[in-house]
């Protein structure tokens, strides 16, 4: 741990997630202990809130709905894209951030559980959300599409970026924002944190390829869909909050990422998390560097809905 000055708060965190980690090495065992070790971080929901599970265009998903009277206007939403390199994690593992987002900000947050590598690789999550999103624009809910964004975490980051791209693409109607935290946007390996963070807690370079490789595979060349960093124009997307994690290999993805948009006109704030890990979104109320975070996100979240 020597080379990440990490506070007392934040080691304590990432001894207790490590704890979690599996002997059993296959697909399954992996699942099962991430899906063990995002229990452990997930308190228990508040009173009020409406959690309903459904499917929308073949895809299950989570809604949750405070207790709020609706807009005239259609409600505010966000749409969650949850982490875990595109092979671990669905509706329970991320269920901890979507209930505070929908509880502290009163708005209804839908989680999309898109199908995993490597038994779905590119394009099948990508095609997942985009089918959403696009469904979701004709119902069940009535949308206030000025005030309807998406967010995503880590995998969930890089296809919150890739779903902004195809919609533009298409000519269709954009997000009013995307929120990205520590995403994995297919930056070059050569890019500063992949050998400053290679052995980063949480998080190492090789375990950022491996997902890669299970996420690609067979792919021969990933576009701008797979890796939106291998986009050529960045212009036309919405405005964007990019959080990243100091002691993080997928850093400079997100760095790269908002002085791509910024330079393209697009409004990018990039909040460097000083102190930070990959993955450390589940520390809520336990490391006062994540509940920085946390006030940071919220922040830019109630300016937009």
């Amino acid at each position: 741990m020597a080379p990440y000055p990490l506070s007392e708060q934040m080691t304590a965190f990432v001894e207790k997630t490590v704890g979690f980690n599996s002997t059993d090495s296959s697909l399954a065992g992996l699942r099962q202990a991430y899906s063990e070790m995002c229990r452990a971080f997930t308190p228990p929901r508040p009173a009020g809130l409406y959690v309903v599970d459904f499917e929308l265009a073949g895809v299950p998903l989570r809604s949750y709905q405070p207790p709020v009277p609706p807009s005239t206007n259609g409600v505010p939403c966000i749409v969650y894209l949850h982490g875990g390199g595109w092979v671990v994690g669905d509706l329970d593992s991320h269920d901890f951030i979507c209930t505070e987002l929908a509880s502290t900000l009163g708005v209804l947050v839908i989680a999309v559980d898109y199908r995993l590598a490597p038994e779905h690789p590119f394009p099948a999550a990508f095609d997942d959300c985009l089918k959403v999103w696009r469904a979701l624009r004709s119902g069940p809910f009535r949308l206030d599409p000025a005030r309807t964004l998406v967010a995503g975490d880590s995998a969930g980051g890089n296809l919150a970026a890739a779903l902004c791209l195809a919609l533009r693409d298409a000519g269709e109607p954009v997000p009013c924002a995307q929120v990205l935290i520590y995403p994995g946007l297919g930056g070059d390996h050569r890019l500063p944190s992949r050998s400053e963070c290679v052995d980063a807690p949480l998080l190492s370079s090789s375990d950022v390829d491996c997902y890669h490789a299970l996420y690609l595979r067979g792919t021969r060349q990933p576009g701008a869909y797979a890796m939106p960093l291998l986009a050529n124009d960045y212009s036309g997307l919405p405005p964007a909050l990019v959080a990243v994690a100091q002691f993080d290999p997928l850093r400079d993805d997100g760095v790269r990422y908002a002085e791509r948009l910024n330079a393209a006109g697009v409004k990018a704030t990039l909040y460097y998390g000083e102190g930070l890990v990959h993955g450390c979104l589940r520390a809520r109320g336990q490391v006062a560097e994540v509940d920085a975070l946390y006030e940071t996100l919220s922040r830019y979240l109630t300016a937009k809905l």
